[in-house]
């Protein structure tokens, strides 16, 4: 598994950035940050990008790189899909799993979330897992039912010791690419509710090996407030990712 310091600062580009635009990007970004070993950076380019960044980044072992999703098969008659095996030779050493995107627009399931998470783990790379709760389940008085069971199945029969070298994000829903970020109290309190489920399943001590990332809605203005939150062990970036001059100060807060 790759092997990370906190804080971990993540940038999920999503569908953005084919290899041209991918090499510019982190042609300037490496102007931006120079190396650094007292925090994790990543990126999670598409999986169309994936050989451009891991030739631009061939001077930089300290910037990481991942897939957005992966399939929980090694192979198979599954157009359109890449399995764990297949990101981890192409350079990725991450994989993005859960994202509310894949939740809420393709339809992804908590039972598939915690088979691709098997999947990446036995494959060897370290799954990023991301939970969060809608609007209408906050207003609802749901939060903790909601994300704490998207973390249970996530890490349903998985065994403590590899729980504890996974990346869980919590994202809301209602914050994600609408300007709306959650406040440090907010993103505190999620963060809290799921790190102590993460102590009843797998021990005190491996609960806080875990980092917990916040998404939704960072910029390089909020970015320092939030990491400064009780629990929060670094940030997953959006849009705020795409831009080398914001993700550089965003990597640096």
């Amino acid at each position: 598994m790759a092997a990370f310091v906190k804080p971990v600062i993540a940038g999920n580009w999503k569908m953005h950035k084919g290899p041209s635009q991918t090499r510019e990007f982190f042609s300037r970004f490496i102007e931006l940050r120079e190396a650094t070993a007292d925090r994790t950076i990543l990126f999670f380019p598409p999986a169309v990008s994936l050989a451009a960044a891991v030739e631009a980044l061939a001077g930089r072992p300290d910037l990481l790189l991942g897939v957005q999703n992966s399939h929980w098969e090694r192979e198979g008659a599954f157009t359109g899909e890449i399995s764990p095996g297949m990101a981890r030779d192409a350079g990725a050493r991450f994989a993005l799993i859960g994202h509310s995107e894949r939740r809420h627009l393709f339809g992804e399931t908590n039972e598939e979330v915690g088979r691709k998470v098997a999947a990446a783990f036995e494959a060897g790379l370290t799954p990023v897992v991301c939970v969060g709760e809608t609007l209408e389940e906050r207003e609802a008085g749901r939060l903790e039912e909601v994300i704490l069971g998207q973390l249970d199945a996530a890490i349903e029969g998985i065994a403590p010791e590899l729980v504890a070298q996974m990346i869980l994000a919590y994202e809301p829903v209602w914050a994600i690419g609408t300007g709306v970020n959650a406040t440090p109290e907010d993103a505190a309190d999620a963060h809290g509710r799921l790190r102590r489920r993460l102590a009843e399943r797998i021990g005190d001590d491996r609960a806080a090996e875990v980092p917990i990332l916040y998404g939704g809605s960072v910029k390089p203005n909020n970015a320092q407030a939030l990491l400064a939150a009780p629990d929060v062990d670094g940030l997953l970036v959006g849009g705020a990712s795409l831009d080398p001059e914001s993700f550089a100060a965003i990597t640096r807060s």
